[in-house]
């Protein structure tokens, strides 16, 4: 078969049928060959299945399969509801003891961002109830925080701060989004990890929503401790990185903040 120089601009694509290799893989070839040589940009969007199919003169779950193969190698991300895109270069992010989300993504020349998805007074569960030193069940403030590169979700963490200490710590993150700066406006102005767990999973239906990636990818996850400058607990967060777009690096031991 020959494969043609740009897949993302061809019409009426014709695959070798009866010659030992599968249809979907074929089309599978093709795509990869065009993201190797670069006709096919990171971040570019793919034709949609319906396109891709009367292309090559196939079913739909012929090139779905094929995209599904790619999206599981890390060449492609689908999101639901809005395509297939060619997968991104990778995030390095190091986690130290007082490594900040911002200073990272721009120290890789992309813009970062912060949104907040969720703020609420919460009960505290065993585990967070351990980690902060306090009794089972005393409310703590639920901060979901999605954080974003150039635009594109890299992190999604769930910050539990320790109350009242930081009661007005969601007055201090509106307009910005920073957890960093929220906790200098509160009084705080410097803070590290003391310890992180690393382990992956595959994420929820709504984590790979939000992190627009497919749900057979895993996610990432750093499960951290942060303390003041007198060891006192002040924030249990549970980060989910999008395994297909960024490396963790873990710099002495330390964790990221």
């Amino acid at each position: 078969m020959t494969l043609p120089a740009d897949p993302a601009t061809q019409t009426d694509i014709t695959l070798a049928r009866g010659e030992g290799v599968s249809l979907w893989r074929q089309i599978a070839l093709e795509l990869e060959h065009g993201i190797a040589e670069g006709t096919l940009a990171p971040g570019s969007r793919l034709p949609t299945e319906a396109a891709l199919a009367a292309r090559h003169g196939v079913n739909r779950h012929t090139v779905r399969r094929a995209l599904d193969s790619l999206a599981a190698r890390g060449l492609l991300r689908i999101e639901q509801g809005r395509g297939s895109f060619v997968a991104e270069d990778v995030v390095d992010y190091p986690l130290g003891p007082r490594t900040r989300f911002s200073e990272v993504i721009r120290a890789q020349n992309r813009e970062p961002e912060g949104r907040i998805l969720r703020l609420a007074e919460v009960p505290a569960s065993a585990a967070v109830a351990e980690a902060l030193r306090l009794p089972a069940g005393q409310a703590v403030l639920a901060v979901e925080r999605l954080g974003l590169a150039d635009g594109r979700p890299v992190v999604l963490g769930l910050h539990h701060f320790v109350l009242p200490r930081f009661a007005q710590l969601g007055a201090a993150l509106e307009g910005h989004g920073s957890i960093t700066r929220a906790l200098a406006l509160s009084g705080l102005a410097d803070y590290r990890r003391a310890w992180t767990r690393l382990t992956a999973r595959l994420p929820t239906a709504e984590e790979a929503t939000l992190l627009r990636q497919a749900r057979a990818r895993p996610v990432m996850l750093a499960e951290a401790l942060s303390v003041d400058p007198d060891g006192q607990p002040i924030d249990y967060t549970l980060s989910r990185y999008a395994a297909g777009r960024v490396q963790i690096i873990v710099e002495g031991g330390g964790a990221e903040a």
